[in-house]
């Protein structure tokens, strides 16, 4: 273990202090990750500013009906909060089919949106990573790739978002509300992850010394529902997952969003499927043609060309069945 500084916090302004005042600093918040990775000698803060203690750990609904949760609020609290099972049953069935609940039960949400990836390679420090050493290389290049992304690769990483929650996040709209020494801003979701392209250890818009103080949620008027596939039922990351909202009126699709975990270097939010599907029918015929054209511009090695077949027959099911509970 490398030396380094430790501050606990009291408040926001001091934990934003603590790190614009230390390059190289890292917020500690459930640890799940980045206290794996200093003993792997992977990340290397110079000082750790513990965020324990801030009051970020509400969950509330705000006077236009969208639910906030504080970044600090843990996984298991808010999947097991009433609205989030009512009104959001796609981010509640997310956390659930993430990680073991001792994980759960310390990961915090904001911790969730910058988890690093799960890739062999990054882990493995006697391997090429751009990831973890940006302009060595790519070991899964020509590697062994069966766990690794078939959309939103490049020739420099093709490493598989681990989340769960997040993709369930990027179906759902959601707004992460970061805080700076600099003042407070608003990021889409969907522009919070970065794809790899020249530049794979930039992973997500987020400055160095910006704190995650909020996830908010927009209402939801359609049915939803998160569907993994993995080696084992618990405990393993997704080869495939899909986060699924669905609306229909009369026959015809009137509301849909869909998302894509497993496959992609980002939490995936499948918009050309969506584009396909909008005003179509709600048949397993429209879903799978959606699910084709989402999946034409799928990049496979021999290990991973699997999950093009795996991905398409999950998004069938999961619109399937998110069809017949509209109806």
């Amino acid at each position: 273990m490398r030396s380094f500084s430790y501050v606990s916090a009291p408040d926001v302004p001091a934990a934003l202090a603590a790190v614009a005042g230390s390059p190289g600093a890292k917020f500690l918040g459930g640890g799940t990750n980045l206290v794996d990775l200093m003993r792997q000698d992977i990340e290397r803060p110079t000082t750790v500013v513990d965020i324990t203690r801030l009051p970020l750990t509400g969950v509330e609904e705000l006077p236009d009906h969208t639910l906030r949760i504080g970044a600090l609020a843990r996984n298991s609290q808010v999947a097991a909060h009433p609205l989030l099972r009512t009104r959001y049953p796609v981010l509640a069935q997310a956390i659930l089919n993430g990680a073991s609940a001792q994980l759960r039960n310390m990961a915090t949400i904001g911790g969730n949106l910058v988890q690093r990836t799960r890739c062999l390679y990054f882990y493995d420090r006697a391997a090429a990573c751009n990831k973890r050493e940006p302009g060595a290389g790519c070991a899964a290049v020509g590697g062994f790739t069966r766990n690794h992304a078939i959309l939103g690769v490049s020739e420099h990483c093709l490493a598989a978002h681990p989340s769960d929650l997040c993709v369930a996040l990027a179906a759902l709209d959601a707004t992460i509300e970061v805080e700076s020494t600099r003042g407070v801003r608003r990021i889409p979701v969907e522009e919070f992850h970065r794809l790899p392209g020249g530049t794979p250890q930039v992973e997500t818009a987020l400055a160095p010394d910006e704190l995650i103080t909020a996830v908010e949620l927009p209402p939801l008027a359609a049915a939803s529902r998160y569907r993994k596939v993995r080696d084992r039922a618990s405990y393993a990351f997704a080869l495939v997952s899909v986060a699924a909202a669905l609306r229909v009126d009369g026959d015809r699709i009137g509301e849909v969003r869909l998302a894509l975990g497993g496959v992609a270097t980002k939490p995936w939010r499948a918009r050309e499927a969506e584009r396909v599907l909008l005003g179509a029918p709600a048949t397993a015929e429209s879903f799978a043609r959606a699910a084709d054209a989402e999946l034409a511009a799928a990049a496979t090695t021999p290990e991973n060309a699997f999950k093009v077949g795996l991905a398409r027959r999950t998004i069938v099911a999961t619109l399937s069945r998110l069809a017949e509970e509209s109806a």
